[in-house]
């Protein structure tokens, strides 16, 4: 517990960092390996969006009068924030291996081709990549499935952040 309190003390902070981190390895494998992301491979991205912007705004709250009251409330909403997050990785990474169906917005090919573009722009129909065809595996486990364990290891951190918020009282 002792190596975690810096960054349990420091956890908006931290939340806003590792969220950025989150969307930039998400737009390098967009960008550099060519992995075009599916309707929810977004979704996971809006997660983390969404934890950046509440990170930022609570930073600022906290700091207000009254604000150091709220610090344990913030870690809580963060950690509810992250926990969606994994719902919905964990929802992807299913649907990936074949647990359930992907949404039916989500049924497209597995990726997207210069000619697709083309096609696209001259007027032909887009099919989006497939949410149920994992583009890219290490270990086994889809960028989903790490998605779900990294989203469940930052709820995790919420609450222990907001626990340690908590006790200071």
């Amino acid at each position: 517990m002792n190596l975690l309190r810096p960054f349990l003390d420091r956890w908006r902070l931290c939340a806003v960092l590792v969220s950025a981190a989150m969307l930039a390895t998400a737009h390098a494998f967009e960008t550099f390996g060519g992995y075009a992301p599916c309707m929810l491979c977004l979704r996971q991205r809006e997660v983390y969006w969404v934890a950046l912007g509440l990170g930022v705004v609570f930073m600022v709250l906290v700091r207000m009068p009254g604000g150091p009251r709220l610090r344990a409330a913030t870690c809580w909403v963060l950690g509810l924030t992250f926990l969606v997050g994994c719902g919905i990785a964990v929802y992807h990474a299913g649907a990936e291996w074949k647990f359930w169906p992907g949404p039916q917005s989500c049924s497209g090919t597995s990726s997207v081709s210069m000619a697709d573009m083309q096609a696209f722009l001259g007027g032909q129909k887009f099919k989006p990549p497939s949410c149920e065809v994992a583009a890219w595996r290490m270990a086994g486990i889809s960028m989903a499935g790490y998605n779900a364990l990294v989203s469940l290891g930052l709820a995790g951190l919420s609450v222990l952040a907001a626990i340690r918020e908590h006790g200071k009282r």
